[in-house]
Order: structure tokens, then sequence, then C-alpha cells
């Protein structure tokens, strides 16, 4: 019956007769499957985009920093300020659940700006003090020279490794960086790397403009004494950051005479906790974008049904004058089928190429934009068999009713109709 042709003239007799009709019928599965694939696609690359700025972090990591109490506690009043300081550094070493425990400065506070010259040329850049165990914590790769070694902390050296942006600030194409001096609020620093940002968005745009220098040189030079700004954490792979984060809040909590009821006292940022959330949002997100695409593709579907059924009807005598001449229910039910099948599944795998498309073009104009929150839409292996699937069985339901309507039309009746 799929080979007869012709089965295949009569069916393509029916849609150009009524070119209208087959055209809007089509569009309906078409659009169906095209929004599919294009919302998917886009929920992929927004969290391409979003899930990369954790790439810059260890997803077993958490921050936490001194902030102003809000709690009284054992004769101390609310509202009082303190700093972590270098003895705390060594106590959260002991703790067992802990894998990596970096202090962190940042000069004028987070987000801080500074000044920062070489001759005449002038930056506002961040300026980090840091341990060589913060890239353990966060992702760093260098593009020429080094990074911060245990050596330049015990000698308190005066070195720096900086963004891509700090060097093409103050540098020429034609200077070499590395090894040359900047500038810091009147301290000069010997550039020993330059970085290569990592993650997307804000996180990649922080990255090209920070200066890291040793933090004890840091603490030296710009007379910190020995205050901690935060400490940047990774808990050991069997032990969840939230629960360590937990025992690292207590312990500072009760060493600085911070209520335990103060929630507000030691800030903190969980990675893992963050990094689940967003897991969690975007998992949601996909099911509603099957949720949504699947009905549009059910209306298309409906669509197509309902045109069947009304063909039915128009060639009631035609389908008589079939089963007058001896044509079995499975041949008027594989005529229908057929023709249904073929406009659902050509038009649906229209839909599917101009989808497919739609995402390569949009992937190639953002793919050179590492700011860009929207990284990288593609639509999975399974998403194209899955939709495939849906194609052929939504073709196939589309076809079933109109097709058994056809054969309950007795040869008389239908040779009768007018």
């Amino acid at each position: 019956m799929i080979f007869e042709r012709d089965s295949w003239q009569e069916i393509f007799a029916t849609m150009k007769k009524n070119k209208l009709r087959t055209f809007l019928t089509a569009f309906g599965v078409f659009w169906g499957i095209f929004m599919l694939v294009i919302m998917l696609g886009s929920g992929s690359g927004l969290r391409h985009g979003v899930l990369k700025e954790f790439q810059g972090s260890a997803t077993n990591s958490f921050f936490v920093w001194a902030q102003t109490t809000t709690k009284a506690y054992k004769g101390m009043k609310p509202g009082r300020d303190y700093n972590f300081k270098n003895a705390d550094t060594k106590v959260l070493e002991q703790l067992e659940e802990l894998d990596v425990v970096s202090p962190q400065n940042q000069l004028g506070g987070y987000n801080g700006g500074n000044n920062v010259t070489r001759g005449v040329k002038t930056g506002n850049f961040q300026v980090m003090g840091e341990f060589p165990s913060i890239t353990m914590v966060e992702n760093m790769r260098l593009r020429e020279g080094r990074f911060i070694n245990p050596i330049d902390i015990t000698e308190k050296r005066k070195v720096c490794v900086i963004g891509p942006r700090v060097a093409e600030v103050l540098f020429t194409a034609a200077e070499k960086v590395v090894g040359d001096y900047i500038k810091i609020n009147g301290v000069n620093f010997r550039v020993i790397g330059i970085l290569i940002p990592q993650g997307s968005g804000q996180q990649y745009r922080e990255q090209e403009q920070k200066i890291h220098i040793p933090f004890s040189t840091f603490q030296n030079a710009f007379n910190y004494g020995d205050i901690v700004g935060w400490f940047s954490i990774t808990s050991k792979k069997e032990v969840p950051a939230s629960v360590a984060e937990e025992k690292v809040i207590r312990l500072l909590k009760e060493r600085h005479k911070v209520s335990p009821e103060d929630k507000q006292g030691v800030g903190h940022w969980n990675t893992e906790v963050q990094f689940n959330k967003m897991n969690g949002l975007f998992k949601g997100i996909e099911w509603l974008v099957w949720f949504v695409g699947a009905g549009t593709l059910a209306a298309g579907v409906i669509g197509v049904s309902n045109i069947m059924l009304i063909v039915v009807r128009e060639r009631t005598k035609e389908i008589g004058v079939k089963r007058a001449l001896g044509a079995t229910p499975f041949h008027v039910t594989a005529q229908i089928m057929i023709e249904s099948l073929f406009l659902t599944s050509v038009s649906g795998l229209l839909g599917l190429l101009a989808g497919m498309g739609s995402i390569r073009l949009i992937n190639g104009l953002i793919e050179d934009d590492p700011t860009s929150m929207f990284q990288n839409p593609t639509v999975d292996l399974y998403v194209v068999l899955g939709a495939l699937t849906i194609l052929l069985v939504s073709g196939a339901l589309a076809g079933l009713i109109p097709a058994r309507k056809a054969n309950a039309i007795s040869p008389v009746e239908a040779l009768r109709y007018e």
C-alpha cells in the first residue's frame, strides 16, 4: 500500500486541490516542532551561560566574611564591627571536614577599585591579596608567566599576577608585560603572570581586571596588620559543603563572640547550594518548555486530525466506490493514515530542521562573546530523536480517528452521499 503509485498520486492530488488548507495545516505542525526546538535550545543556552559562572569556582566551595553583629552577646552590644584574623586561619585548617582554607583580602573592600599606574597610564582595578591555594578554590589559568608561590608569601615579595584587561590598559601590544613593573597605591610590583579569565558574564569581566598579589605582601604594604577580609574554603569530597560551612560559621562565631542566633553576624555564600538550586531551576524550566512545546505541537496535530475528518467527509462517495469494488477496511485505513503521516512528518521535519538551523545561527553569532550570559545553545540528540518519535506517533494518531470514521461508512450509504 505504501509503495503504490496510485495511492501517492491520490494524496498529492488532494493536497494540490486544497493548497491553502494543506499549507495552514502543515504550518501548525511545523510551528509546534520549531518552537519546541527553539525553546529547548534557548533554555540550554541560558543554562550553559549561568552554570558557566560556576566554572570559576569549585562546586564544593564556600566563602565566609565578618559582618556587623545584630544581637547582644556575652556583654557585647549589637552593631559591633569586627575582623577575622590570621590566627583564625590556623584554627580552621585543623577542621577535618575542610580541604582548602585560603584567606583573602581586597584593597578598598568588596568590589573596591584602586588606581594602578604605569608611567602616565592609569587604570582602576581590583587588587587582591591571596595565597597560592586560591587556585584550588577558583579556576585560574595562565596565559603567560606563573602564579603566586609559597616563597612569594614567605619573603613577602612585591610581585603580582594580572588580568588581560590590566595588561591592555597599562601596556602597549608591543611591550613585554611579564617582568615589568606597575604601581599600586605608590608601591611598585613586578608582574610575574597574566591570567586567562574563566566563567562568563560578571565573573568573566571581574577576572579580566583583577590584580593578585601575595597575601603577606598585601597586609604589609597596605597596613592591614593581621586582618583577613574573608575565607575561601573547600570541603573534602566526602563532606557536603553545607555541613562544613555550618561548622566553620559556628567556630568563627564562638571565636569572635558573635551570638549563635545572630544570622547576620557572619556573611557566607555556598557555591554548592547555589549550583544545586540553579540545576533544579533549569530542570524545571526544561520540563515547562516540554509541556508548552508539546501543547503547541498537539494543537497542530489536532488540526491535522480535523482536516483529515473533512477530507474523509469530502471523499465519502469515493470511499464508498472503493469499498463496493472490494477495498478492505485495512486499505481504507492505510490510505487515510499514510496521508496524515506524510503531512505531519514532512511539516514536522521541516520545523525540526528550521529550529536546528536557527539554533546554529544564534550559536555562531554569540560564540565569541565570553561575557554573555547566553552560551552555546544546543539541542541534544535525545531531543531530536524524541521529537521525531512524537512526529510519527502524532501523525498516526491524527489519522486514526478519521480512518475509523471512514471505515464506519457502509458502501451503500456512501454511494448515496451527496
